[in-house]
Formats: C-alpha cells, structure tokens, sequence
C-alpha cells in the first residue's frame, strides 16, 4: 500500500530529491500576489484568534466563554489550563511558515497542493474561536470537525511526496503535524463540551463512561497518525501533550477528579508516544517510507507492491 505519487519509472517518489523535481506552477497562491494574500491572511487570522482568545483586548477567555463549558474542569476530558500553551507554538509556526513561503525552496508542487488547505486550516481556526466567542457551542463543533478534517487531509498530502528540505519539514510537516494532533484533542473536549450543555449525558457516571470511550478514540486516532505518517513525531507529541494534561486535570486536586481517567489519559499517551518510536524505528528499514507501507498493507492483509516493487 502506499500513497506516494509515481513521480518517475525508475526512482522512488519518496527519495530525497522528489519535490525538488516538480516545480512550483507559480500560478494562484503559488504567484507573487498570492504569496502576498497569504501572508496578509494568515497574519490577520492569528491576530484575530489570538485576539478572540481573550489574552488581550478585555474579550472574554476561551475558557469562560459560551458558558464555560471550555473551561479546565467543566467536563472530564477538559485538558489543564497549561495544556494551551501549545497555541502560541502552533500560532508561531505560522507565521514563520508565512514568511519562509516567499523563498525559492518553498516553491514546489508538493506546497502548491497544500497552500489552499494551509489557508483554509487557518481561517477555520479564528472563526472556531470566534464560534465560541458568540456562545455558539453547537456550531463551534461544527467548525472544529471541519477544520480536522482540513487538517488530515492536509497530512495525505504531506505523505503523497515527502519533504526535500529541513525548513520544509518544519514549518510544513512539523507545524501542521501539531496543528493536527492539538486539533484531535481539542475537538474531543470540544464535543464533550456540546454534550455535557445539552444534557446529553446527564449524570457523572455516564458522562464518565464517554469520557472514556472518547480517550480509546483519540488514542486510536493518534496510533494510526503515527503510523501513517512514518513515525515523524509532531502530530503524535501534539496529541500525547494534551492526553498529558487531561489526566493532570482529573488529578490535581480541584474540580472534576477521577484516577482511572488520569491513568487512561496518561496511558493512551504512552501508546501514541510508543506507536511513534515503534513507526520510526521501522521507517530506518529505509529513508523511503517503506516500512510504513509494509505496516499499514499488514494491518490491512494487503498483497500490494511497496513503492511499486515486489
């Protein structure tokens, strides 16, 4: 099995040099203006979900706002509040990634596919935040569904060629890779949030029994990323961090406390972290990925050719 694009007859479509070897259309986003158009947006969408955070500006926090159902204690699988310091790391990466757009090792046809993606992924985050803001907690899940599902499809489109360059596999993979594995997390607390509203799980001890299910969910998305992505660890160390804090949240003492979800969250981190050494430890069979088709065709009892040899 494998999700490469076949980019010559003779050569691995993973090899070092494959992005180098389709050039940026330079068309669109790829064209100077659109390269433009893409730092303008991506600034003004960090501003305005930094600014709708509520860290400045006298809005009201995240945490407190559409009746605080995003706080740290106001559902079981709410991660700690030092858990969201990962925002300013993400946020970070993208502006970095804005600026580095603009140089001659960013133009490729691998970062033409993902640049309406990257824009889209952004946008959806400021108006997740401003969904909150509005007390919208219904639609909010709506927007965080969409922008994960923005974001593992941007991950397929990592993987369909791998990266040629350091600054690449940072501010490409690396950024989006934590984007992906914070978002999985936080869309978790986000519709346990919406349920807990509305009353869909009423008292503690269910509420409790879908916290659970719902961690084995997030553990099992965050086993398969890593395996998927070849053991590159960003998604897997995004996802772990907030496992982490979810099960620090249900053992510090205050709010809701519960030991058997702090040692389920903190287990499903030590299964993703352990999925992700065991993905990249495969992957040293080759610098070409092979090792994650060979997982993923056994997982499925698949008989395809890896990387079109048998």
């Amino acid at each position: 099995m494998s999700t490469a694009t076949d980019l010559g007859p003779s050569r691995s479509p993973f090899g070092p040099d494959a992005a180098a070897r389709v050039p940026s259309s330079g068309k669109g986003l790829s064209s100077t203006g659109g390269r433009v158009a893409m730092l303008v947006v991506v600034i003004l969408a960090v501003v305005a979900a930094f600014l709708g955070s509520g860290v400045v500006g006298g809005l009201t926090p995240v945490a407190e706002a559409a009746g605080g159902w995003l706080g740290p204690d106001a559902t079981w699988v709410s991660p700690a509040t030092p858990a969201f310091g990962i925002w300013s790391v993400i946020y970070a990466g993208l502006l970095a990634y804005a600026v580095w757009q603009f140089l001659p090792s960013a133009q490729s046809a691998r970062h033409d596919r993902l640049r309406p993606w990257i824009l889209v992924s952004v946008l959806l985050n400021a108006a997740w935040i401003w969904t909150v803001q509005a007390g919208l907690l219904g639609l909010s899940v709506v927007v965080i569904a969409l922008l994960l599902a923005c974001l593992a499809w941007i991950l397929v489109l990592l993987e369909s060629v791998r990266a040629h360059s350091w600054g690449e596999r940072i501010l490409l993979d690396g950024v989006q890779g934590l984007h992906l594995g914070w978002v999985s997390i936080a869309a978790v607390a986000n519709l346990a949030a919406w349920l807990a509203s509305t009353g869909v799980v009423g008292d503690p001890g269910q509420s409790s029994l879908w916290a659970k299910v719902m961690l084995v969910v997030a553990v099992l998305i965050g086993a398969f990323t890593a395996v998927y992505n070849g053991g590159r660890p960003a998604p897997a160390l995004a996802l772990a961090w907030g496992l982490v804090w979810i099960g620090v949240g249900r053992a510090d003492g205050t709010g809701l406390l519960s030991g058997s979800l702090a040692l389920l969250a903190w287990g499903g981190a030590a299964i993703v972290l352990l999925c992700w050494l065991a993905a990249l430890l495969l992957s040293r069979r080759s610098a070409t990925g092979e090792a994650r088709d060979l997982v993923l065709d056994a997982l499925d009892g698949g008989g395809d050719p890896i990387d079109g040899r048998r």
